[in-house]
């Protein structure tokens, strides 16, 4: 009995008992006038004004208009919303549909505020709207790509946080140095514990090696959000220190197709919530950051052949 009123008392807690790390009172939502407002959306527009910050400072140093780029990011910001839901909702359709009812099954196709946007979508809904964007506007495609991944960067770092928040996008069980401990009464406040273990989100291998911290039960997982976040600060890093070398447009997009690809391929290998590829067993972000990876791997190759083939013509010439 004490020990489900301390778990009461502590579900709000997340730990990385291996770093002796305790964070207290993380909730998900803040309550305005009685409407909870999530930290997932409040999160994801941080990340968008971030972005839009470095976009447009990333402009000014290549001598570009940025007031392009603050008419790009408002005609962006509601594409790529609907193309990373649709992405999520297209590999995962039987988890919205209520039979017998479509109302409800419309409404849980629209209520994005607890989680349930897929990265892929929305930068595919961003890149065709970014490309009609630029032939609207007279730009050089591949030269406003390369501007723009600076911003898709950090708005990556800082949207992995808000699966954080939602404590979701985990990995499988693990006791490692970086493991991250969940309480399970979270879950049972929310409702959501015994369909995230009938779906294997909560595995039974997490189960069987739960810990007891501050009293409460928790699962150990991989914080695969914040893997993830590093891995792209890293890449963003590398961009900043790379772009006094850049040798042609289109190269910074490629660099983080690339890197972003491998990334994920690996990093996605260790979340217990993939998005599946029908009953093949494939995991689709996998998937697709192979994909990522060989397209940005080979057009740099051939851009670099290219750019070195001509740089030897232009040299034997003067």
């Amino acid at each position: 009995m004490q020990a489900v009123e301390e778990a009461i008392e502590y579900f709000k807690y997340i730990f990385f008992p291996n770093l002796g790390i305790t964070l207290k009172n993380i909730g998900d939502h803040i309550s305005v006038f009685g409407f909870e407002i999530k930290f997932y959306g409040i999160v994801i527009t941080l990340g968008f004004f971030i972005a839009y910050i470095l976009v447009t400072r990333e402009a000014k140093r290549t001598g570009q208009n940025p007031e392009q780029y603050l008419d790009m990011f408002l005609v962006l910001i509601l594409p790529t919303i609907i193309g990373a839901r649709l992405y999520y909702i297209l590999f995962s359709l039987d988890s919205f549909i209520v039979k017998g009812n479509i109302k409800e099954t419309i409404w849980n196709m629209l209520n994005i505020r607890g989680g349930g946007l897929a990265i892929y979508g929305g930068i595919i809904a961003g890149v065709i709207t970014g490309y009609i964007f630029t032939r609207v506007r007279k730009m050089n495609f591949w030269q406003a790509a390369d501007t723009a991944v600076f911003g898709l960067l950090i708005g990556q770092v800082i949207g992995r946080f808000g699966n954080f928040f939602n404590r979701e996008a985990f990995g499988g069980y693990t006791d490692s140095r970086f493991a991250m401990a969940i309480p399970l009464e979270y879950y049972r406040q929310e409702g959501t514990l015994n369909g995230l273990i009938k779906d294997g989100v909560i595995s039974q291998e997490m189960l069987a090696h739960t810990k007891w911290l501050e009293g409460v039960e928790c699962i150990m997982v991989h914080p695969t959000f914040l893997y993830e976040a590093a891995w792209n600060l890293m890449l963003l890093i590398f961009l900043y220190i790379w772009r006094k070398h850049k040798k042609f447009h289109g190269e910074f997009a490629f660099i983080y197709v690339m890197g972003y690809g491998i990334g994920r391929f690996l990093i996605e290998g260790l979340r217990t919530d993939s998005l599946m590829l029908g009953n093949l067993n494939l995991r689709v972000s996998q998937m697709v950051g192979l994909c990522c990876f060989a397209v940005g791997a080979g057009a740099l190759i051939w851009n670099y052949i290219r750019y070195f083939r001509n740089k030897k013509i232009t040299d034997s010439v003067s």
